[in-house]
């Protein structure tokens, strides 16, 4: 078993060390244990210091790309050189890399496809309470949208297997975290959880500026996730709630035409009707157009494995 350990970086020259040095050499079930550093455009000595500290696989961006491609390519490094699970931590040193070992025996075992750590948000004292209410609140909006029970979902602390990688497609700019928990609950991949505790903040997040720019970016990214799986439900959704705003005026124009024969002055209940009933009908009929595209998004995502299998050939 051939594991790769990926350690997206940003300028992050102070904190490196402690992330390799943390690092186990030797984990059990796996053979051979691989360190791959990403740089995504850092302007310091983020490249350097991992040469000097051992690391031979370095993937660099010529400018900030992002996580979530940072996420993407290391992947791609990773299973062109035949990894059979990845695991993502962080160049920050926020997580435990010591608990690397127990992260991938899941997989190892053939319990989970999927192994995300849980950092336990509620006893962060760096986390506001407010911070620590939108982060459950964002757990319980993915586990709705992806039918899963994960308590952290937004932990950048993870473990894939080589199949699993074969079935997900990042295409988010963001942050990879949403959506590929989206895309597993909705193909039925087993997804676990571990707990664990984080290091002392080293730094301020780079990720994003601010929590109200991490819920906007976030909300976007489950959104954009949930239409890809579920059109239908949200456009059946809009067409009932324009039926039942159309069938209201509709409904009183003939109880005052039934109870008094007179119409007049409430012809404006019938205009306000009509237009919720054409907002109803475009509802239904993009949600027919939509599920017919998640069907062809479907079939190119079974071509896109197969031609992955190929491509990543051992």
């Amino acid at each position: 078993m051939k594991l790769f350990i990926q350690v997206p970086c940003l300028n992050e020259e102070g904190s490196l060390p402690a992330v390799l040095s943390s690092i186990p050499d030797r984990i059990d079930g796996i053979d051979e244990i691989v360190i791959l550093v990403i740089d995504d455009g850092s302007t310091d000595r983020t490249v350097e210091v991992a040469h000097e500290h051992g690391v031979t696989h370095v993937l660099r961006h010529t400018r900030t790309m992002g996580l979530a491609r940072s996420f993407r390519d290391g992947v791609d490094y990773a299973l062109a050189r035949g990894a059979d699970i990845v695991v993502n931590t962080d160049g920050d040193n926020q997580y435990p890399q010591d608990r690397i070992g127990d992260l991938v025996q899941p997989i190892l075992a053939g319990r989970a496809d999927i192994v995300i750590a849980d950092r336990q948000t509620r006893t962060i004292a760096e986390f506001s309470p407010f911070k620590k209410t939108m982060q459950r609140f964002g757990s319980f909006v993915v586990n709705r949208a992806a039918s899963t029970s994960l308590p952290d979902a937004a932990s950048g602390f993870r473990a894939y297997s080589r199949a699993a990688l074969l079935r997900l497609n990042v295409v988010t700019q963001f942050s990879y975290c949403m959506e590929t928990i989206i895309q597993a609950g909705n193909k039925r991949l087993r997804i676990a959880s571990l707990p664990v505790v984080t290091n002392p903040k080293t730094r301020e997040s780079r990720l994003f500026t601010s929590v109200f720019h991490h819920m906007a970016k976030s909300a976007s990214a489950i959104i954009r996730s949930y239409l890809m799986f579920k059109p239908y439900v949200i456009f059946a959704s809009l067409g009932v709630f324009f039926g039942v705003l159309a069938a209201i005026p509709f409904v009183r124009f003939l109880i005052l035409w039934a109870s008094h024969g007179d119409t007049a002055g409430n012809v404006q209940s019938l205009i306000f009707g009509s237009i919720m009933a054409v907002a109803a009908l475009l509802s239904l009929a993009l949600g027919v157009i939509s599920d017919l595209q998640r069907t062809n998004r479907v079939l190119l995502e079974e071509q896109l494995e197969r031609i992955k299998e190929i491509q990543y050939r051992r």
